[in-house]
């Protein structure tokens, strides 16, 4: 019999990569802890951090020949390859909950789901409501597109409608075309969406190859060993796009900034030195309340740690909510 892969469990859940972190299991999670600490937070978005709706549809148009990045908000990003669009763990809810549950946006996509470019490429790291969103996946209007999805995570999409799906295992390789190549790798995270679901299906970050150049874009994360051996086999990275946000648990947990399945801006660093990035941009930041460090405090240590880890401050890269950036400006 063929031996199972370590992520795999013989009751068909699935665990972090051998090494990883262990959340503590004596600590309780306390919503009313939670809800009171997030009420003493300075809501304050800093000028500049979200673009004009109008300057953002003015640059799709300006770019849309160009291979480019753009951020809609959150862990949402439209990368646009040669002939191919891809959209990562697309959300376009007013929160990230099952119906109007769930933490609320603070601050609005960059685009409508009615007005983003066709895609050709539907990416899904995991099954967390802010980054699986069923309303934006009913509503999708590119259901033709190519949906790659970790394992046991294709239902969602065979019921609303698409029909080119594909699950990845850790490690599982797919060619979209003669210049582009997409890779499924393990992460420091867990899934759930529901009371008895944990850990059931599977977690991941995808390495898209084009053209010659790396980009790696993270699933929700802790640090973990894994990356070590991430960046020495696949590395080195030309551009890692990495949660900074979303780390801090404290009073609830014990630990102030630190949390087991959200790197902390400087983690989020050591991640891309690991991986021998050549460039790091933050993401998962600044659009929903998911913990309790001051919602405009990753970006500043992200750029303020930067030279530790190896990097300039030119390289710890962050974007606006609706910024568009080429390629060539990014990676060169």
């Amino acid at each position: 019999m063929e031996k199972k892969p370590y992520h795999h469990l013989s009751d068909g859940t699935f665990r972090n990569p051998e090494g990883s972190p262990k959340r503590d299991p004596n600590v309780k999670w306390s919503y009313k802890i939670f809800n009171q600490e997030k009420k003493k937070l300075d809501m304050t978005i800093s000028e500049g951090h979200v673009l004009e709706k109008n300057e953002v549809l003015r640059n799709l148009e300006k770019y849309k020949d160009n291979d480019y990045i753009a951020w809609i908000g959150h862990a949402t990003f439209i990368i646009k390859l040669g002939d191919t669009t891809i959209i990562t763990d697309p959300v376009f809810s007013k929160n990230a909950g099952p119906l109007i549950f769930g933490p609320k946006r603070f601050t609005e996509p960059a685009l409508k789901l009615s007005e983003i470019p066709n895609i050709d490429l539907f990416l899904l790291t995991h099954n967390h409501y802010d980054h699986q969103d069923m309303m934006t996946i009913r509503r999708f209007p590119f259901k033709g597109s190519k949906v790659l999805v970790p394992l046991k995570l294709s239902k969602y999409f065979k019921t609303n409608g698409y029909r080119d799906i594909h699950e990845m295992d850790w490690y599982d390789e797919i060619n979209i075309n003669k210049n582009l190549k997409v890779t499924f790798l393990p992460a420091v995270h867990w899934s759930k969406r529901s009371l008895t679901d944990t850990n059931k299906t599977l977690w991941g970050s995808f390495l898209i190859e084009y053209d010659g150049k790396k980009i790696l874009f993270a699933c929700d994360t802790g640090y973990g060993n894994i990356y070590k051996d991430l960046g020495n086999k696949y590395g080195p990275i030309d551009l890692t796009i990495i949660n900074i946000g979303a780390y801090n648990f404290y009073p609830i947990m014990p630990y102030k900034d630190k949390s087991i399945y959200h790197t902390n801006p400087e983690e989020a660093l050591k991640i891309g030195r690991d991986l021998k990035s050549k460039k790091v941009l933050g993401m998962h930041w600044g659009t929903f309340v998911l913990s309790l460090e001051p919602i405009m405090e990753p970006p500043i240590r992200f750029k303020d740690n930067a030279e530790k880890y190896g990097f300039n401050k030119e390289e710890a890269l962050i974007f606006k909510i609706g910024q568009i950036s080429k390629i060539s400006d990014i990676i060169n």
